[in-house]
């Protein structure tokens, strides 16, 4: 399928129309990109262990009970996958959202345009600090060595966020889900949801071992300043 949007360009980040299917992927490609991934993710995973360690048990002490959460979602090819974070948020999380959005007409407005909150009630205070510095996503490198994943990609979205990509959906489906990638470096939760589905498509039409090494690199100052985190 062919699909007409307004996608930036990468380099003084206007838009401009495009024409995108999405893109037949290589056998030597998809290795080149599997290989990446799992080199980022255990170098990263054996490096940064020791930190992980002490961040989960200061998690734990805390708010004791699981120290992650498993989320289903839609990846490559519209497969579902457990997602992994650290818990950020109360045990009785989805009680606290349904009674807030209940109580609060402007946050379920908010929570029904983009499916986050700015002031979300479920997130603990240390699971506030953790979701900032994006520290809760440390766990999806799991997911990259699973093959569920990659290094870079678009985010991945619950089943209830398909209706919001549409047509567009088929380019998200066309590459596995990111820990970072177009959306993270521009503003992430700044942006609206219109917007990252353009970038989606844009990183889809785009991407490279090149283009994916670039997200990676500007991925750092983004989480060091939490750019458009909360």
């Amino acid at each position: 399928m062919n699909a007409q949007i307004a996608i930036p360009s990468e380099g003084d980040g206007r838009s401009a129309p495009l024409t995108l299917t999405p893109p037949a992927v290589a056998p030597t490609s998809a290795a080149l990109w599997r290989a990446f991934d799992i080199v980022v993710a255990a170098g990263v995973l054996i490096v940064a262990l020791p930190f992980l360690m002490i961040l989960a048990a200061v998690m734990y002490l805390s708010d004791p009970g699981p120290l992650f959460f498993v989320h289903r979602r839609l990846g490559f090819q519209g497969r579902f996958f457990g997602c992994m974070k650290f818990r950020s948020m109360k045990m009785n999380g989805d009680q606290v959202l349904h009674e807030h959005l209940a109580k609060s007409p402007e946050a379920r407005r908010e929570w029904e345009e983009t499916h986050k909150l700015k002031d979300d009630p479920r997130v603990t205070a240390i699971g506030a600090i953790v979701r900032k510095l994006s520290l809760d996503e440390f766990p999806q490198l799991i997911n990259v060595l699973r093959g569920e994943m990659s290094i870079v990609g678009p985010r991945p979205i619950v089943e209830a966020e398909v209706v919001r990509y549409g047509r567009f959906f088929e380019h998200y489906c066309a590459v596995k889900p990111g820990l970072t990638g177009l959306w993270q470096i521009s503003g992430r939760n700044d942006t609206t949801y219109r917007e990252r589905i353009e970038l989606d498509v844009s990183y889809v039409a785009r991407k490279s071992l090149a283009l994916d090494t670039w997200l990676l690199i500007k991925t750092v100052p983004a989480v060091l300043f939490a750019r458009g985190s909360y």
